[in-house]
């Protein structure tokens, strides 16, 4: 339900339109600071994962740690297992 204002009618703007965020200067692509979540395939390893999403394999230890409440070893991991990777 959009409500117009005698006041602001003038200026064409709606109540609902007046209280929007500006979003303008808002680049598009994905959220540097969002949690994502990755399927194990088979032949995958925390490395190589790694590698794929922060271009480094040796930053596996960001995976693991951020997956402790399924993970036991980070050598130990289950295709269909579904993993947080943490922003870079």
């Amino acid at each position: 339900m959009l409500l117009t204002f005698p006041f602001i009618a003038n200026l064409g703007v709606t109540m609902a339109e007046e209280n929007m965020p500006d979003f303008s200067d808002v680049n598009a692509g994905s959220s540097s600071t969002a949690e994502r979540i990755y399927e194990v395939k088979a032949g995958d390893t925390l490395s190589k994962i790694a590698k794929q999403e922060y271009g480094d394999a040796n930053a596996y230890m960001v995976i693991f740690e951020a997956n402790k409440d399924i993970l036991k070893n980070p050598n130990l991991i289950h295709p269909g297992q579904k993993l947080k990777i943490p922003p870079k």
